[in-house]
């Protein structure tokens, strides 16, 4: 996913930049950066990685000699940024939110130029670069974002600094979020407003999708109005946000509570307790336990001291090792129970799978399990989300294949919960994984416990959908 929080601000502001970017840590990213100018140092940047880390303990040392009346940090997908760029428009530093599809198509344009890129640590082209190259190609910032926008595949939101002003702009169809924050003195830019409330900023405007604005600490210009071709990514409410965060208004944990809500209206199973999958499933459990006049328990705890987030490390044998060792089953709850489980997603079901046998050998007597959206049949294109190396590593599809035996199938009849495809592809996930029983959300139930229209959407992964490129 990646996300960032940019400052623009009348004092010193690296302590904000520091903690309002470490309140993006949740994104569950490989890299993260820090960009600062004043004018006595001009430039100040640092990159580090996270895969054996926080981002609190690799920058401390650095925003220690660090200074700046404004400044941009991200934690990010896989590139490394921001980016200091030297360029007809002067210096500037650049952090992205972004999934560029066609990254070399555009590449090529540019070597058919003569021009050239820096290779990344992985190999390839790093987007953000590609993204700068685009700005540069126009006369101003504002005709270099168009030209991002007109030019991308994709999704792309992004964060400028340059000098003692930050330029914000939000993806064309609004996929990734961007919302302005303010207090006295100082404005900014973050894609989490969870981030507002312990630095004193409050909300002071969401973006709307292509809005380009410029911030000072006085306020912000608007230098691009927003469209109204609203596509935001249903995702971010049902998993990657965290739950004090608003998007569009709309407040991340009450949405998983109605999410649950939902689907226990949609029941009919009884149990002797309902439970979360820890972390985002605990808020879909809590609006399905009000519900259904069910007890909400722990079955099983999260040891978060010491073990991260299971799809941080890039390696899958240490992820796999990562979400085995950090949930602790508590036989005292669940031996001889039956329980009602409930989750965000199903992706792979790698850990799902472990954490089921775990339960069954701790004595678990019936465990069911309720997905808090639709089947993931389509894999994301828009957000890094979802990445395989084959679109086989998809519970869904993997079952299908165990249906069909060949992937050339009309998968939208599986993508329909009315159809016998997509009862038998339930069943076969269900039995892959080992559960009792196995629900999803139906897609107007998720859309309804957002509350925005199905249009202003991106329900793509769920349903094939799409909104321009």
């Amino acid at each position: 996913m990646s996300g960032f929080f940019g400052v623009s601000s009348k004092t010193d502001c690296v302590t904000d930049v520091f903690y309002g970017t470490d309140y993006h840590s949740h994104l569950g990213t490989k890299r993260a950066g820090v960009a600062f100018y004043s004018e006595q140092k001009g430039y100040q940047r640092a990159i580090h990685s996270l895969e054996d880390g926080y981002f609190r303990n690799k920058f401390e040392g650095d925003i220690a000699n660090f200074s700046g009346t404004s400044g941009i940090g991200i934690i990010s997908d896989n590139e490394a940024q921001p980016l200091v760029i030297y360029s007809h428009l002067g210096r500037f530093s650049l952090s992205t939110v972004s999934k560029i599809n066609n990254v070399d198509a555009l590449a090529d344009r540019f070597l058919q130029q003569n021009k050239m890129f820096s290779e990344t640590s992985q190999g390839g082209i790093n987007p953000t670069e590609l993204v700068a190259m685009l700005i540069s190609e126009k006369p101003t910032f504002e005709e270099g974002i168009e030209n991002v926008f007109n030019s991308i595949k994709g999704s792309c939101s992004l964060l400028i600094l340059h000098e003692n002003r930050i330029i914000a702009a939000r993806d064309k169809y609004g996929r990734t979020p961007i919302v302005l924050g303010k207090k006295d003195g100082a404005y900014c830019a973050v894609s989490e407003t969870c981030s507002f409330q312990n630095l004193d900023y409050e909300i002071e405007k969401y973006l709307g999708p292509g809005e380009i604005v410029e911030i000072t600490p006085n306020g912000y210009t608007t230098l691009r109005q927003a469209t109204q071709k609203l596509q935001i990514c249903s995702f971010l409410w049902v998993y990657y946000g965290y739950p004090p965060s608003f998007y569009e208004g709309i407040n991340v944990d009450q949405t998983r509570y109605n999410c649950g809500k939902k689907l226990a209206e949609n029941d009919d199973i009884k149990v002797d307790f309902v439970a979360g999958i820890p972390d985002s499933g605990i808020g879909h459990a809590m609006g399905y336990s009000n519900s259904a006049s069910t007890p909400l328990m722990r079955p099983y705890a999260k040891y978060t001291p010491t073990w991260p987030r299971s799809f941080m490390p890039q390696n899958q044998d240490m992820r796999e090792l990562v979400a085995k060792m950090k949930l602790i089953p508590n036989s005292a709850l669940i031996k001889e129970k039956t329980g009602v489980f409930l989750d965000d997603s199903i992706v792979r079901g790698t850990q799902l799978k472990d954490n089921v046998k775990d339960l069954q050998a701790a004595g678990i007597k019936e465990m069911h399990m309720r997905i808090a959206c639709p089947p993931l049949i389509y894999p994301c294109e828009y957000l890094n989300f979802s990445r395989s190396r084959t679109k086989l590593e998809l519970a869904t599809r993997k079952a299908i294949f165990k249906l069909e035996g060949t992937e050339d199938v009309d998968y939208k009849k599986y993508a329909n919960p009315d159809t016998q495809e997509y009862k038998n592809m339930v069943e076969q996930i269900r039995k892959d994984l080992g559960l009792t029983s196995l629900k999803f959300q139906h897609l107007p139930d998720l859309v309804e416990a957002i509350g925005l229209p199905k249009e202003k959407l991106c329900t793509h992964c769920w349903d094939s959908s799409s909104y321009g490129e």
